[in-house]
């Protein structure tokens, strides 16, 4: 699950990044509303959070323009405007919700959460792949019902592949879902994350499911082509 984090005050954008991805997110940050347009431009987020005090602009009005040309995900509002009208305001220009600051880390995560298990947010809440099976809301992924124990990288890794089974997926769209624009990927990077989600999958008894097309990309199959 990939995030844009919209905030001005560096710290708190650096604070919030940094307990997210404790739990399984991973966040790019935009500190105005220039910046983030390119980084929209760049990369595709599932979520964003969004403050409304930007140095560049009001982000009311910035979702109102992003929203009637389809370009945003859903938006969380993360602001000090407390007032009802503010809520209401935000809600009304398109924002998905709304959490006034201060707040607490475990409220955001939850809203959160509750987002991601919104109808269409993801196309599917529960992905299965023959006995494979993935929850998006919980980033659990079982093999037979055998639980397989993932990190983050490898819980997006999996949900993408299983997102796109019988399809091949390139490399470079599989760097740009796993590492934000911060991160430093290794030449082997994704092979290693490749290569321990197959390991978990063949632990729990899924035998011929993660397929290498080299220099290429890689694929999930239910069943091996014979």
């Amino acid at each position: 699950m990939r995030l844009l984090i919209v905030e001005d005050n560096l710290h708190l954008a650096r604070l919030i990044a940094e307990r997210l991805t404790v739990h399984g997110f991973s966040c790019d940050q935009a500190h105005d509303l220039q910046t983030a347009r390119e980084c929209l431009g760049a990369a595709s987020y599932d979520l964003i959070i969004l403050d409304l005090g930007l140095p560049d602009g009001d982000g009311l009005n910035w979702i109102q323009t992003q929203r009637s040309r389809n370009l945003l995900p859903p938006i969380l509002i993360l602001t000090a405007r407390n007032a009802l009208e503010d809520r209401v305001a935000g809600l009304d220009a398109g924002a998905d919700d709304y959490l006034v600051k201060p707040f607490e880390i475990d409220e955001l995560l939850a809203r959160l959460r509750a987002l991601m298990r919104r109808p269409g947010l993801r196309d599917q809440p529960v992905i299965e792949v023959g006995p494979l099976r993935f929850e998006a809301a919980s980033r659990a992924g079982s093999y037979g019902g055998v639980p397989l124990d993932l990190s983050r990288r490898e819980s997006d890794l999996l949900e993408l592949l299983m997102r796109h089974a019988g399809t091949l997926v390139t490399r470079r769209t599989i760097e740009d879902a796993l590492y934000n624009m911060d991160d430093t990927v290794t030449p082997n990077a994704v092979e290693a994350v490749v290569s321990r989600v197959r390991r978990k999958i063949e632990g729990a008894g899924g035998q011929s499911i993660l397929h290498t097309v080299r220099g290429i990309g890689y694929l999930i199959r239910s069943q091996p082509q014979l």
